[in-house]
Formats: C-alpha cells, sequence, structure tokens
C-alpha cells in the first residue's frame, strides 16, 4: 500500500509542481486563486485517561524509580542487528539497564517460591500443636493493648490490600472500557484515510482548474492590452512629453495675459493723461479762489493775520505730482501681440496632448495580430496541462488503494468481535484475581467485625462467645486462603511487571520523546545494505535522507505528502512542468510586438514659429523704468484730505463770520476734488502697476524662455520619433514579465498548495499514534502497569497481615486450656 501510495502522488505532483527556487518574487499583479478543498480529519489522536491518569502517573513515578535508566539506544541498535552479545560488554550494559526490573522480579520469585513453603511449614507446625496451633493462651498484663494493637496494625494492612485491589479492578475495567471504545476510534481512523484518498483527485483537479485563472488574467491584460501595455508607454515617455507639452501650453497662456496687460496699460495711460489735466486745472482754480478769499480785509485784522499767512503758503501744494503726459505708448507691441493670436497655440498644443493621449490605441491596432496568436498558445497549454493530468493514472491507483484500504476495514471488522472476546476472557481471569483478594479482605473484615464484637474482656480464654471464636475461625480462614493465592497473584504480577515495564520504557517513553525513530533511523539497521531504510523502500536509493522521524514529523503538522517523502527525489518534477516550457512561445509572442508611434506630433512648425512670433513681439523694448518711476510717485504733493481738513481746523480758529465760512466751503470743495478725481486716478495707477510688473515679468529673457519651450517639444518629439522603440522594448519586456509573472505565480501556489494542504498526511501519523500511542501505551501498557501495581502491592501486604491475623486469632478464638492460679500460694 505504501509504494502504491507513493506512486500515486508522485504521479499527480509531478503535474503540478515545479522544482524549488531559493528566492521567489511574486509579480506585480497578485492572483487569488482561493483556498485548496479540503475536509476536517475526525480523529483526534490524543487519550485523556481520566481520573485514572493520577493512577498512571503513580505507577509511571514508580517505574522510573525502579528504571532511571536512559533509553539504551545502542544495545537496541545491536539487537536488531544481531550483534547483540558479540562483547562482553553487552551484557553487563543490559543488566546494568535492566538492574531495577532484575532485582524487583527476583524478590517476586522469592516470594513465589518461599511463601508457600512457609505456609507449608507453618500448617506442619501448626499441626504439631506448635507455632500457636496449640489451643492455650498465658495470661498476660498487657494483652488487651496487644490485641488492640494487632487489630489496628491488621485493619490497616487490609486496607491497603483493599486499596490495591480497587486500584487492579479499575487498570482492569479501564482496559476494558477502552477495548470497547476502540471500535469508534479504529472507524474513524479509516474514514480519515478514506477522506485522505478521496479528496486527493478533487483537489488535483482543483489545481489543475486554476491555471484557468492564471490564463483568465492574462487574456484579460491581453484584451487590454492598450491600457496596460499603451499606458505603460505613455507614463514613460510622459516623463519628457507632458512637461514639454505643460511649458507649451503655459507660453499660451503667458500670451494671452500679455495682451491682457498691454490693454490694460494703454487704457490705464489714456485715463491717467486725461485725468491728471482735469486734476490739474481744477486744482488751480481751487487756488485762485483760496487766494481771493486770503486777499479780503478780514484777513487783515490782527486775530486772522497769522492764520491767513500759514494758509497763503500751503496753497503752493495743491499742485499734481505724477506727470503720465511722457510715458511711451505700448501700441506696437499690442499690435503684434494680437497678431500671434490670431492663431490659437493652445488648440495646437491640446492638439499634440490628444495625438500623445491616443497611444494605447495605437498599441491595441498595431498589436491585434501578435495577440490573437498569443492567445491561441494559452490556450494550447491549458489544453496540454489537462490532456496530461487526464493521462496519469491517478484514479485506478486510487481505487486499488480503496479497495486495499475496504478490505484491511472489513478485516478488522470482522476480527474485532474476536478481540472483545478475549478481552472478556482477559477481563473475567483478572476479575478472578481481585476475587481472590477479596475473598481474603472478607475474611479479615468478617474476623475483625465478630472479634471486636463479639470479644468479652471479663471472659476467660476457654469461656469466649461463639461470635469472637468465629471471628478467630475467620482470621485463620483469610491466612490459609492468603498462604493458598498468594504464589499465584505474585507469579501474575511478575510477568505483567516484566513484560508491562519493560514496554513503558522500550517502547512508549522513545516515542514520545522520538528516540525510538532515531534507532529506526540507523544506518544500515533494518537492511545491512541500506543507509536508509525508507528511502530504499520508497526511491530504492538508500543514500537519500529520508527518515522515519522527518516523516512521522511532518505528517503530525499535517504537511504534503509530497513534502513529507521528499518524492522529488524520485521524480524530476522540472522536466514537467518547467516554466520556460509554457512561456518560451508567450515570450517569443511578446517580443515581436512593434510600436510606431511617429504619427504623433507634438506641435508643428505654426505653433513653434508662432511662439518665436511672441518672443519678438517687442515686449521687452518697453521702457519699465519710466512707468514704474511715475507709478511710484503720488498723484498731488499733497494728500487733499489731509488739507482739507487741516484747512478747516484753521478756519475754526478764525472769528466767526464770512471768512470762516469761506474757507470751510474750499475745503469740501477739495474733499470732492480728492473723491470725484484723485481716487480713480489711484485705481488707474493700481492697474498700471500691476499690469506693467506683469509685462516685465513676462519679458525677462523671453526669448530664452521661447527657446527652452521649443527645444523641450522638439526633444520629447525626437524621443517618439527616434528613441521610443527603446521604452517600448523595455516596457515591452515588463509587460511580459507582468505576463510570465502569472505563470510564476501559478506555479508557485502549486508548489506551497502541493507541500502543505494536497494529501495532507495527517491520518498516517494518526494511524501511527492510534498504534502506539494510545492502544498499546495508553490503552494497554498504562493499564497493565496498573493492573500489576495494585495486585503486586496487594500481594506485598498480605505477609504483615498474616502475621497480625495469626496474632490477633489468639485472643478471639475458643481455647481448650487456660492458666490457672492457686489462691493459697497467692495468698502466701
Amino acid at each position: 500500500m505504501a509504494v502504491e501510495l507513493c506512486l500515486l502522488l508522485l504521479l499527480f505532483c509531478g503535474s503540478t509542481m515545479s522544482e524549488v527556487q531559493p528566492i521567489y518574487k511574486p509579480p506585480p499583479g497578485t492572483l487569488d486563486f482561493g483556498f485548496v478543498p479540503a475536509k476536517t480529519y475526525d480523529t483526534g489522536a490524543y487519550h485523556e485517561p481520566g481520573a485514572i491518569g493520577i493512577l498512571f502517573k503513580i505507577v509511571h513515578a514508580f517505574l522510573y524509580l525502579v528504571q532511571p535508566n536512559t533509553f539504551p539506544q545502542d544495545l537496541i541498535r545491536k539487537l536488531a542487528q544481531q550483534q547483540f552479545g558479540n562483547t562482553q560488554g553487552d551484557y553487563q550494559k543490559a543488566i546494568y539497564y535492566e538492574i531495577g526490573f532484575i532485582v524487583s522480579a527476583a524478590l517476586g520469585l522469592l516470594f513465589i517460591l518461599l511463601l508457600p513453603l512457609v505456609g507449608l511449614c507453618f500448617c506442619m507446625c501448626r499441626c504439631c500443636d506448635n507455632c500457636g496451633g496449640e489451643m492455650h493462651q498465658r495470661q498476660k498484663k498487657n494483652a488487651d493493648c496487644q490485641r488492640s494493637c494487632f487489630a489496628t496494625f491488621l485493619f490497616v494492612a487490609s486496607l491497603i490490600i483493599s486499596v490495591g485491589v480497587l486500584c487492579a479492578y479499575a487498570a482492569n475495567q479501564h482496559l476494558t472500557n477502552q477495548v470497547r471504545g476502540a471500535k469508534k476510534l479504529v472507524n474513524s481512523n479509516f474514514k480519515d484515510l478514506k477522506i485522505f484518498l478521496n479528496d486527493t483527485p478533487a483537489q488535483i483537479d482543483y489545481l489543475v482548474s486554476q491555471y484557468n485563472t492564471t490564463k483568465d488574467k492574462a487574456l484579460s491584460d491581453l484584451n487590454n492590452v492598450g491600457p496596460v501595455l499603451g499606458t505603460r508607454v505613455q507614463e514613460q515617455l510622459g516623463k519628457e512629453v507632458r512637461p514639454a507639452l505643460d511649458a507649451a501650453l503655459t507660453m499660451a497662456g503667458a500670451i494671452r495675459e500679455t495682451k491682457e496687460a498691454l490693454e490694460n496699460v494703454s487704457v490705464s495711460v489714456e485715463v491717467l493723461q486725461e485725468g491728471t489735466e482735469r486734476l490739474h486745472a481744477n486744482l488751480t482754480d481751487v487756488k485762485m479762489h483760496l487766494s481771493n478769499t486770503l486777499n479780503d480785509s478780514a484777513c487783515n485784522a490782527a486775530q486772522a493775520a497769522s492764520t491767513c499767512n500759514i494758509i497763503r503758503n500751503s496753497l503752493g501744494q495743491l499742485t499734481i505730482n505724477a506727470n503720465f503726459s511722457g510715458l511711451p505708448g505700448v501700441s506696437s507691441q499690442l499690435a503684434k501681440v494680437n497678431d500671434v493670436l490670431k492663431i490659437d497655440l493652445s488648440s495646437l498644443v491640446q492638439k499634440g496632448y490628444a495625438a500623445f493621449n491616443d497611444t494605447p490605441d495605437l498599441v491595441v491596432n498595431q498589436t491585434k495580430n501578435i495577440l490573437s496568436d498569443i492567445k491561441s498558445v494559452l490556450e494550447s497549454i491549458g489544453s496540454n496541462i489537462t490532456t496530461f493530468t487526464r493521462a496519469l493514472p491517478v484514479q485506478k491507483i486510487l481505487a486499488d488503494l480503496m479497495v486495499y484500504l475496504t478490505q484491511s476495514e472489513t478485516y478488522v471488522q470482522d476480527y474485532f468481535p474476536i478481540v472483545e472476546q478475549y478481552d472478556f476472557y482477559r477481563w473475567l481471569g483478572c476479575l478472578i484475581l481481585c476475587c481472590m483478594l477479596v475473598l481474603i479482605l472478607v475474611f479479615y473484615y468478617l474476623g475483625l467485625l465478630c472479634g471486636t464484637c463479639g470479644y468479652d474482656k471479663h471472659a476467660s480464654p476457654t469461656t469466649r462467645g461463639c461470635i469472637s471464636n468465629t471471628g478467630g475461625n475467620f482470621l485463620m480462614a483469610g491466612v490459609g486462603f492468603s498462604f493458598l493465592f498468594s504464589w499465584l497473584l505474585m507469579i501474575v504480577v511478575v510477568l505483567t511487571f516484566v513484560t508491562g515495564g519493560n514496554v513503558e520504557k522500550l517502547v512508549c517513553e522513545p516515542f514520545e520523546d522520538k528516540n525510538l525513530f532515531k534507532v529506526l533511523d540507523t544506518p544500515y539497521l533494518l537492511n545491512k545494505h541500506w543507509k536508509n531504510y525508507l528511502a530504499g523502500i520508497i526511491f530504492k536509493n538508500p543514500n537519500v535522507n529520508l527518515t522515519f522521524e522527518k516523516v512521522y514529523s511532518d505528517c503530525k503538522e499535517n504537511k504534503g505528502i509530497y513534502t513529507s517523502l521528499h518524492l522529488e527525489h524520485l521524480f524530476n518534477i522540472n522536466e514537467l512542468l518547467n516554466i520556460s516550457m509554457y512561456t518560451e512561445d508567450v515570450a517569443l509572442k511578446i517580443e515581436h510586438i512593434q510600436i510606431n508611434l511617429s504619427k504623433i506630433i507634438l506641435l508643428d512648425e505654426i505653433g513653434k514659429e508662432n511662439l518665436l512670433n511672441f518672443s519678438s513681439s517687442g515686449i521687452d523694448g518697453i521702457d519699465f523704468s519710466a512707468y514704474l518711476t511715475e507709478i511710484n510717485k503720488s498723484v498731488t504733493k499733497v494728500d487733499l484730505l489731509s488739507f482739507a481738513n487741516d484747512l478747516e481746523a484753521r478756519a475754526d480758529q478764525l472769528p466767526k463770520g464770512a471768512l470762516e465760512n469761506a474757507l470751510k466751503g474750499h475745503a469740501n470743495n477739495i474733499r470732492m476734488i480728492h473723491n470725484q478725481q484723485v481716487v480713480p486716478l489711484e485705481q488707474a495707477m493700481s492697474t498700471l502697476n500691476q499690469s506693467i510688473r506683469l509685462l516685465k515679468r513676462t519679458s525677462s529673457e523671453l526669448m530664452v524662455k521661447v527657446k527652452n519651450v521649443i527645444s523641450a517639444v522638439n526633444a520629447a518629439q525626437n524621443l517618439i520619433n527616434n528613441n521610443a522603440s527603446q521604452v517600448i522594448v523595455q516596457e515591452t519586456k515588463k509587460y511580459m514579465d507582468t505576463i510570465i509573472g502569472y505563470f510564476e505565480q501559478y506555479t508557485e501556489w502549486v508548489k506551497e498548495s502541493i507541500s502543505m494542504e494536497v494529501a495532507a498526511c495527517k491520518p498516517i501519523a494518526n494511524v501511527i499514534d492510534t498504534a502506539v500511542d494510545i492502544f498499546l501505551c495508553s490503552y494497554i501498557a498504562d493499564s497493565v502497569n496498573t493492573f500489576w501495581f495494585g495486585l503486586g502491592g496487594s500481594s506485598m501486604f498480605l505477609i504483615p497481615a498474616i502475621i497480625f491475623a495469626v496474632k490477633l486469632s489468639k485472643y478471639y478464638r475458643r481455647m481448650d486450656t487456660e492458666d490457672v492460679y492457686d489462691d493459697s500460694v497467692e495468698q502466701w
């Protein structure tokens, strides 16, 4: 069965895996293959003994005291290789290891030989009225104390024997209960093995079917070759193309802003020239009227003379400060810019954008034929995988294994009743042994009960009551049965002790700490010509490092059987599932993709000429310093609002009258001039300031900026026309790596699934655990060891019980004679 199973797994693993690669780099697009279908195994290869587990631990501790030595791997190896005894030291080592068992067994044999002999001698001695056989009891002052002590010691010994009997009975019953319940565990293991075989084809089919996920993703990318490959090419070229087009579009916006600024300058200068002329005329009239007012006779009065003189001296401040009449015009520059704007440069740049954004469509149109070939290759790969998988004799091998498994299950089911029947015989035999001790205990307990209850301390030995006498007889009956049964009990104890103890120390404990597997993995142990026996059986190559311990550990962790058995040493999977074999045709097809982007025109000659015309429009020849000089001046030499407020304040210093009112009227007139003429002029100057500064920034190195834009556009166009092939090759390779990466990802997923999920061999480890750890060790060895431990302890305490029972019976039985004391002697 094992060889067939290995061949089965070998075949289907070969159809779905590639060699393990040291480093795996996942492709950019992560595929979701879902989870390999797997059912949960029912068997829990762990036994919890329950309350009796405390007894098991006590027995284990006792065995450790008897046998504290480590597992003798060297001796077991020599024994398996039939080399034990070649050297004298082997026997010494064996005796040293087994010394605890030897001494204990020797004591048991001594018990078996001596106790019946002592019983026979004791019986013959009593028949001769010796050894307590004479029905005469001497009176002693401490008789009551002795009787109480003997009764107490016998009762304690009986209790200890009772505990031992209970332990033995519990172990006996525990083993029977576990044997009866073992059928469910056996069926669970067979069920898991069937699941193991039945799920394997479905898992294989799932792995194969997930190729469609890979194929669909690859086809999706191929169908979207524009968004995928075209976008990648566009992104790489766009690193130079987009900045160049953005610069050209920015320059187109600068042309429009320049026109607006020139128009603002022209209008603002005209407004300022006209406004300053009107303001100058109005301020001249204000000064004349103020001068006439100050020439009034009222100003000659002593109270007003000084104030009038101060006002008269400040009239020179009422004049304009900025002169815009001498500023040069910008009409010629505006005319040239308008000529430039007759061509819509923004529209030309947008056409470049549109042409460049059509790159994905160009890729789609130029790869139609190649893509159809690639799709055909992908379909053929899927067909080849399916055909190869169906050609494998998986179903036949699985069917043969299932037949073998079914036959094994039928065999177990047929013979299980026989096992239960023999277990019943064993249980009955052990129960009879326990009943022997129970019979002895019944006599002892009845003897103690009758003797204690019927004892009359006032009665003489010859006049003791019937109940007391019966109690003594019960005790002597217990002694007799003790001599009859004890040697038989000890024979069973010695045999089960030696057998069960060595099974625990030589099988169970080494199995738990895996030392037993280390012995099995000893080179040339099971076959003197094979270094590794398991590898020799499976691979016919004993040099492969395949060990029982590693296989068991991997199956215990529920790894796939391909990993556990290292089937890669038997089957060259790389030849069957070499990624290059499946992707070579795809790679060749993708490498033949040729994309021509020479139809993309970023900016035609008209647009470039338009940029050059803008650079020669003359805006850099504007006298910006003249403009900024006048703009930085205030409209008037004095703030008219401040002058008006000051004039009104000085008018308040004059005596009430016509002069005061006239001056306040002039102040209001000045305020009106400020609001109606100066404020609009200041707004016009602000607009002029912004426009002039914008023009100054735009004109700064304008020719250099335009040439840089044109150079960038030419460089991007040259990249598209001459060097785009390199970018396309690079991006095509990346695109090919993405497509190939899907196949690599698929094979990696298959490898991981085969290693950890497909044909997970947990049931095999469960079968071993069930057979050794549960059946042999937990069910049988622990129960047998606990049985002899209880039975042996009880048998050992029969010796003190015999002694105390014989001594105590003398105080309960009715004597034939007793000591007689002469009263005269006493009085004398």
